[in-house]
């Protein structure tokens, strides 16, 4: 284990039958941060959310909090809280009493809860509608007692089981913003489980891609976005455009334009045939350029802040995202793309 590991699952195996959903897992979680499990659906983080909840016990393997084994510890003995999608509220008691629910059960003093629930609401933005009553609220307002109600009890972990998917785009935008920022506040150890790529972005201190019970790779969001592993990632982490290419000295080519090739990008790859992935934003057109840069719009979709246009380069069709203040296509219009070397990564041919 790492010296500041405060969550660990040490080769945790789950199985529901003859089916294996999670196998030989190995995960650790640092002390103070937020590390969500991001994946399609019927990959395992809520498999494994639950594991750490202790709402399921694995088939094999180990599960430390704080450096106390809980594998076989209930839930109740564990000192996590966990933020539902559903937001589980009592809807026959007000606001303060939900948030307040939990404080009544492990006997704390009238005084100590009262101030305890009052400052919850206040860091969420609910400081003057204690009063009132489930129904009489937002579903943003409803996730914030929710997020109060976790906190009030200053949990060693707080678990998020997609936490905003009920709420509508600006919504989830401002309440991932007062998740990390309390988070960080009080420096909470956190597992966050989303399908949303930007949400975990958002959220997250590290972000871990899981398909098929495995964790394919773990790292910052930068890093996933910028360096992915494998085809997989390179696909699941936003949209890509692949090629067939080669990085010799200092340049990349595809289809006989020549790169600039950017030294994090190429950083321990030797030279040689790769498959080369371009991210949509880093490629812009303009109404000259060499030959082997030429293409034909074939699609436009306006977007609001950009378009998303198709072209097609060397009979292979491309994603662009151009800023639509910038630019503004027409179909058939032929252009001359470029590249910009941030927004490429390598893959080795077999990823």
């Amino acid at each position: 284990m790492k010296e500041n590991s405060f969550v660990v699952l040490k080769n945790v195996c789950k199985r529901f039958g003859d089916n294996t959903v999670i196998g030989d897992l190995d995960l650790e979680i640092e002390k103070g941060t937020l590390v969500t499990l991001l994946g399609p659906s019927g990959c395992g983080k809520t498999t494994v959310l639950r594991l750490v909840a202790g709402l399921e016990k694995p088939t094999s393997g180990q599960i430390f909090i704080d450096g106390e084994d809980v594998t076989n510890t209930s839930i109740q003995h564990r000192d996590i809280c966990m933020v539902f999608q559903s937001y589980a509220l009592f809807p026959h008691m007000s606001l303060h009493e939900n948030v307040a629910y939990g404080l009544k059960m492990i006997r704390l003093p009238a005084p100590e809860i009262k101030q305890r629930v009052d400052e919850a609401l206040q860091l969420v933005g609910l400081g003057e509608m204690g009063d009132r009553f489930v129904d009489q609220i937002s579903g943003g307002q409803q996730q914030r007692v929710a997020l109060a109600r976790a906190l009030v009890l200053k949990p060693k972990v707080l678990l998020f089981d997609e936490p905003l998917s009920n709420l509508d785009a600006n919504l989830r935008r401002s309440m991932r913003e007062t998740i990390r920022e309390l988070q960080q506040r009080f420096n909470i150890t956190s597992l966050y489980v989303t399908h949303d790529q930007s949400e975990a972005f958002a959220v997250s201190d590290t972000v871990i891609v899981m398909k098929d019970g495995d964790i394919m790779q773990e790292g910052s969001p930068d890093q996933l976005y910028r360096s992915p592993a494998s085809m997989f990632m390179a696909n699941f982490m936003g949209d890509a455009n692949i090629f067939d290419g080669s990085y010799n000295g200092n340049q990349l080519t595809i289809n006989g334009y020549n790169i600039g090739a950017d030294k994090d990008v190429i950083d321990g790859f030797p030279e040689g045939d790769y498959q080369i992935g371009v991210r949509p934003e880093a490629i812009l057109l303009a109404g000259e350029g060499e030959v082997c840069q030429q293409c034909q719009v074939k699609g436009i979709v306006y977007m609001g802040s950009m378009y998303e246009v198709a072209v097609n380069w060397h009979s292979q069709e491309l994603l662009l995202q151009l800023n639509s203040s910038q630019f503004d296509p027409e179909i058939s219009d032929h252009a001359y793309l470029t590249i910009n070397p941030t927004g490429i990564f390598l893959l080795p041919a077999d990823a």
